[in-house]
């Protein structure tokens, strides 16, 4: 194993970590340093991003480029431990494109800088970190890591929204976001805790998720205790992904949150609930899971139709987008539920592809939002004609949102479909109306927004940036290359989702 095979998952963690405390003492007058540091740093993680997918050897599956640093030793037992599967490599891929993204769309940032900076890397290291490590302690950590930047980066550079007769802050949204997703937490804490006192009454108390899965493997850990425990996986988890009914917090986050942010909060931050449902619900915790699993189909069929049937009631683009990002992910937790391999290789994919169309959407949005400032659909009309390259790209991203062949979302989706047609038909049927209801919007929104006559009002606004062009055409290009070709993607994520239990 060579030193970058050995350090690699190590380095993706602390380049943006030590990003973030390198950027606090930079000169505050000088906003422009921040910006090109933080894009120094996303480089580099980008880069390693890469490394970890291109070199994970799906051939031999499980987990590789293990490397493990005690913490603290016996009776607590607290590792530092990182390794990387065919579930996770995918994942960390997707953040490091999106975190560039984001870091880069974020030039506008005017106050502040150096602190929205600081933040921002921090959050990017906290995904990162949850998408490696092996330890429930520090998987923990590194959610609320993750998690907890984005009430600052809300609630100081958010803007506020008129909603209806009144009008919602960026404060309110911040809080909001704050409130549900640390209840979320709290959750998910009670159920390591219990894995962990659980595990000292088999013998040696631990956070090792590979000790606590050889444990619920070897069947040490009763289905009884798993029932009651799993729910607090599945909800706690399930609120960050946006499961109804405790959505609410992610389309008034989506609507006050700059572009940068929106943009890691829908294309990232919320499929770290997804996969914590993945990596330690079903892992440590098969027999509940299985229990459990027809409420969390159920209630990702109304994701998938509630968040549609919302998005076609909005006028804002930022509010229907948001809802459509509730919409998609509730594929994913259907996809998950199936515990199917199809299904669930399927809700993986879509995590990625969901991530790079909703990031670019937001993208898309915030740059008709800085030129037209306003983002009314039945305002805005006919923007094709002074900006094409963004309608291009808000119309391919559109597109893979309804699931057009030959772009990312038809694939991730068909797999979804797949496999709960093979296990749950009855709510199969209902996601496939829901997908029906996600052409009438994006289409309508295409139609209202880009196409038709031109208001005279909009002749003065001008096309993307270059800045804009180059994030939004390496998103495009990514949509339509794994809709062409996603056997690269999924021979990785096949392999992951096989070492599932119960799969």
């Amino acid at each position: 194993m060579s030193s970058l095979e050995q350090t690699a998952l190590f380095l993706i963690i602390m380049v943006p970590l030590l990003g973030a405390v390198l950027t606090m003492f930079l000169p505050k007058d000088r906003p422009g340093d921040a910006w090109y540091f933080a894009i120094g740093v996303s480089v580099v993680c980008l880069l390693l991003s890469l490394y970890i997918f291109v070199s994970y050897d799906y051939g031999a599956g499980g987990f590789q480029l293990a490397r493990s640093f005690q913490w603290l030793e016996a009776p607590i037992n607290i590792d530092l431990s990182l390794a990387v599967d065919g579930i996770s490599a995918p994942l960390i891929l997707l953040n490091g494109l999106v975190l560039l993204g984001a870091v880069l769309i974020s030039q506008t940032i005017r106050t502040r800088t150096r602190d929205f900076f600081v933040l921002l890397q921090a959050l990017g290291a906290g995904v990162f970190g949850v998408f490696v490590v092996r330890d429930l302690f520090f998987l923990f950590f590194f959610y609320e890591l993750a998690v907890l930047p984005m009430y600052l980066l809300i609630g100081v550079w958010g803007s506020s929204t008129d909603f209806g007769s009144f009008l919602r802050t960026k404060e309110y949204s911040a809080m909001k976001l704050f409130l549900y997703l640390i209840a979320g937490s709290i959750l998910v804490w009670i159920g390591i805790l219990a894995l962990y006192v659980k595990s000292a009454t088999l013998g040696t108390p631990t956070f090792s998720l590979e000790d606590l899965g050889n444990l619920a493997a070897s069947g040490s850990i009763s289905e009884e205790f798993q029932t009651w425990v799993f729910p607090l996986f599945m909800v706690g988890f399930g609120v960050l992904a946006g499961l109804w009914p405790f959505h609410t917090w992610s389309p008034d986050g989506h609507v006050a949150a700059p572009t940068g942010v929106s943009m890691l909060h829908a294309g990232v931050l919320m499929k770290l609930g997804a996969y914590g449902i993945i990596r330690v619900g079903m892992v440590l915790l098969p027999e509940g899971a299985e229990n459990w699993m027809p409420l969390l189909i159920t209630l990702g069929t109304v994701n998938v139709l509630y968040g549609a049937v919302s998005a076609m009631s909005q006028t804002d683009l930022k509010y229907v987008v948001g809802y459509s990002s509730v919409s998609h992910m509730g594929y994913v937790l259907m996809g998950i539920a199936t515990l199917d391999p199809i299904g669930v290789g399927g809700a993986v994919l879509q995590m990625f592809s969901h991530g790079i169309m909703t990031a670019l959407m937001f993208l898309l949005v915030g740059a008709v939002y800085d030129r037209a400032h306003i983002r009314d659909i039945y305002v805005l009309n006919g923007l094709f004609g002074r900006m094409r390259v963004n309608s291009f790209f808000f119309a391919i991203a559109g597109l893979a949102s309804l699931g057009l062949p030959g772009l990312s979302g038809f694939i991730a989706e068909f797999m979804v479909f797949t496999g709960a047609f093979r296990t749950y038909l009855p709510l199969a049927i209902l996601a496939v109306v829901g997908a029906a209801l996600t052409a009438v919007y994006i289409l309508r929104l295409l139609a209202r927004t880009f196409l038709g006559e031109m208001d005279p009002r909009w002749e003065h606004l001008t096309d993307a940036s270059p800045v804009e062009k180059a994030v939004g055409g390496v998103f495009v290009v990514i949509l339509i290359g794994v809709g062409v070709w996603p056997e690269p993607m999924m021979r990785v994520i096949n392999v992951g989702v096989a070492s599932l239990p119960g799969i």
